[in-house]
């Protein structure tokens, strides 16, 4: 099983090419970026809060590009997988995203991953000209037209909110047919996303969240399909991560503070004594 890191990559921390190197000295497999492209102001007296309740910390609006910070990931090391944790493709152009995915998958030598998501700040959303009621649906054709882009010399897609006639889009990703897209969330119809137009499913950990497993390979299988899960925000708990491994996760990743160098040296020695233990490696 292997690990990774996701992480808010700011102006004002770490930043992602050195936080790579160190992931790839440590021997990790993978570091995601997460994406904001703004958060909007809030209405006098009211307050931004996150997905999951409480203030919105001030990093969802300092965030880099992730395809930039991805980039300057991948370049600064060999073997590091780099990508988004996760892209939110309702707010692109699909056809300059696609071409931001390939050239980024070129550029790291074919080691990007395309972790995706629809989205859930709705104002955000709608900055972009999203219905955020709608956004699922925005998701599924960019993630087809991007698909069409990458696979073919001449690439046409005519859909309810995407149409374009043949087109020719260079270059194609350096993996064949596509890096792979990590399909994010944990809703009720996650899994028709993954098994649709994705390869990886990508879910935070929660409890619950690994009993579904079995569910997803076996309609993977019905499918003639060959999906894997990488668990997301996994803690530095050596019992969380045996149970990961059981149910059949090929990586878990934690999630690293935006901070000072000192923390995040602290965080990933936890981790790493986590897995260590998981694995007998310990004294």
């Amino acid at each position: 099983m292997e690990s990774g890191f996701g992480y808010f990559a700011t102006h004002d921390t770490v930043g992602p090419a050195a936080l790579a190197r160190m992931v790839e000295k440590r021997g990790h497999a993978a570091l995601l970026f997460t994406e904001h492209t703004h958060i909007p102001v809030p209405e006098p007296g009211t307050r931004v809060q996150s997905e999951h309740g409480g203030d919105l910390p001030s990093k969802y609006w300092h965030v880099y590009d992730p395809f930039v910070a991805a980039t300057a990931a991948g370049v600064s090391t060999t073997r590091l997988r780099v990508g988004t944790g996760i892209c939110l493709v309702p707010q692109h152009d699909p056809i300059t995203l696609a071409k931001t995915v390939a050239s980024v998958d070129h550029l790291t030598g074919g080691r990007f991953e395309f972790g995706i998501g629809p989205g859930w700040n709705e104002p955000e959303m709608r900055d972009h000209g999203v219905d955020p009621r709608r956004r699922f649906a925005v998701m599924k054709e960019h993630a087809e037209a991007m698909r069409e882009i990458w696979t073919r010399d001449e690439a046409e897609y005519h859909g309810e909110f995407v149409s374009f006639p043949p087109l020719w889009s260079w270059p194609k990703p350096a993996q064949r047919p596509h890096p792979p897209v990590l399909v994010g969330g944990t809703g009720p119809t996650v899994f028709d996303r993954v098994l649709s137009y994705g390869d990886t499913w990508l879910p935070n950990y929660t409890p619950g969240v690994l009993e579904r497993i079995p569910e997803l390979l076996s309609r993977a299988a019905d499918a003639g399909r060959r999906v894997q899960v990488f668990m997301s925000a996994t803690p530095a708990d050596p019992r969380v991560i045996e149970e990961c491994e059981r149910a059949g996760v090929a990586r878990v990743m934690a999630y690293l503070h935006t901070a000072g160098i000192d923390t995040i040296r602290r965080e990933m020695d936890a981790f790493e004594a986590a897995l260590a233990e998981v694995r007998g490696e310990t004294p």
